[in-house]
């Protein structure tokens, strides 16, 4: 019967970290689509990839995850770049990868034939 009990607390615990990791997995998914979109770029294979996890301490003082993502994101259909973010619990506290698109201000084309624009 206690063989039992521990069989069926483990099984609770091996759950909730299966369950937090998917959560975790989702959310980069989230920050990567996102970000891939903000900076007008193709977000590759339409997905992230787990690389390292560990303990840390969260802000509230508890013990938490770590967990590391990696992504693959094109300029042009052709290139291929990787980006890396890191979550705590759910929170983005670290992002390499695809910048914010920037808009600059569209010049008129010198006129060379001499005539001036009015």
């Amino acid at each position: 019967m206690p063989s039992l009990i521990l069989l069926m607390i483990g099984g609770a615990f091996a759950y909730a970290f299966w369950n937090s990791s998917r959560a975790a997995a989702e959310r980069a998914i989230e920050l990567g689509r996102n970000a891939c979109r903000a900076a007008d770029v193709q977000w590759l294979d339409q997905a992230v990839h787990a690389s390292s996890i560990r303990v840390c301490r969260k802000e509230n003082g508890w013990l938490g995850w770590e967990r590391t993502y990696r992504f693959e994101y094109s300029h042009d259909g052709i290139d291929r770049h990787t980006g890396r973010m890191v979550l705590r619990g759910d929170q983005l506290v670290a992002f390499v990868g695809p910048s914010a698109a920037r808009i600059s201000e569209i010049r008129r084309s010198v006129d060379t034939s001499g005539a001036e624009d009015v």
